[in-house]
């Protein structure tokens, strides 16, 4: 499952804070604060699509993503949580959880492109990894 050669792309080095690791992914904190905006990374070298997957590491993604979404609902309670996979910019494959709210400056267009990102402070980024980090020490 694992692979030696996998390195996080650096377009999502710079804009985003490493949260943890879950037994396939690596869990991201997109550093926007307009929204609970959370990305899951395969920790798998040269994959750009889900179909590359392995079935097994297909499950497992599948298996990840649900958990972080009801995390994410849980923690945030948002009206919807959007999930998707562009990978047009960032080729390696990346899955977005959006927590979205029904009074958000966007709602109920995408994310994406709509306004410039405003970055977490310090205390902001420290906040969201005492909340998060906790549950998601559950072995996945």
């Amino acid at each position: 499952m694992m692979n030696a050669e996998f390195n996080l792309h650096p377009q999502l080095a710079k804009d985003c804070i490493i949260i943890a690791d879950l037994t396939l992914c690596k869990v991201l904190l997109c550093n926007d604060k307009a929204y609970p905006w959370f990305i899951l990374v395969p920790r798998l070298a040269d994959v750009t699509d889900i179909y590359q997957l392995e079935w097994q590491d297909q499950q497992q993604f599948l298996k990840e993503s649900s958990f972080l979404s009801k995390i994410l609902m849980n923690e945030f309670n948002g009206d919807k949580m959007n999930v998707a996979a562009l990978g047009n910019v960032v080729p390696q494959l990346h899955i977005h959880h959006v927590v979205r709210f029904k009074t958000d400056s966007c709602w109920p267009k995408p994310i994406w492109g709509q306004q410039p990102l405003t970055a977490y402070n310090v205390d902001e980024i420290d906040d969201i990894k005492t909340r998060i980090q906790p549950k998601l020490n559950v072995i996945v």
